[in-house]
């Protein structure tokens, strides 16, 4: 007769859980990239046009030149996402959330989590809360070669670039 089907939920396991997260995502990163698509859903959520959605929520980077959500104070971090919730740790806008958000951290594993865990687990402290910044540097790939063989360097000067 028929086949046997068997129907299994193809959602891999997932490693973390943001409500127990200070939201080092909403946080440590200076930049949350803004695309035409995530202004128009930020302008349905909150009833106004794309435009005053622009020029309420968000800014150009004088860096990058990207358009990129505003940032507010942070009672934890030096600054955050305009729309977390410093209280809850929370997305106030998680329907809307730009698309860069919606992806986040698209791994099984989450990082800052893990750093998170770790570190409750060696102070024995489920308050702590590691302080976390992200710094990047111009890095020069070269290859160094010798009687045993090639091996590919990574080098920076240490000048720290913003993105």
């Amino acid at each position: 007769m028929g086949k046997k089907v068997t129907v299994t939920d193809e959602q891999p396991r997932v490693y973390f859980d943001c409500s127990k997260c200070p939201a080092f995502c909403c946080s440590i990163y200076e930049r949350v990239q803004v695309t035409k698509r995530d202004l128009n859903r930020l302008a349905k959520y909150f009833k106004v046009s794309a435009t005053e959605a622009e020029k309420r929520y968000t800014k150009i980077d004088r860096e990058s030149g990207e358009r990129v959500l505003r940032r507010t104070k942070d009672e934890i971090f030096e600054q955050t996402c305009m729309f977390l919730n410093q209280e809850t740790r929370g997305c106030t806008i998680y329907h809307a959330r730009p698309a860069v958000c919606r992806e986040y951290p698209d791994r099984t594993r989450c990082a800052y989590y893990d750093l998170l865990k770790f570190e409750r687990k060696q102070q024995d402290d489920e308050s702590v809360i590691p302080l976390v910044q992200i710094t990047f540097h111009e890095v020069k790939k070269r290859v160094v070669h010798d009687e045993n063989g090639s091996e590919r360097i990574w080098e920076w000067d240490g000048k720290s670039v913003n993105k």
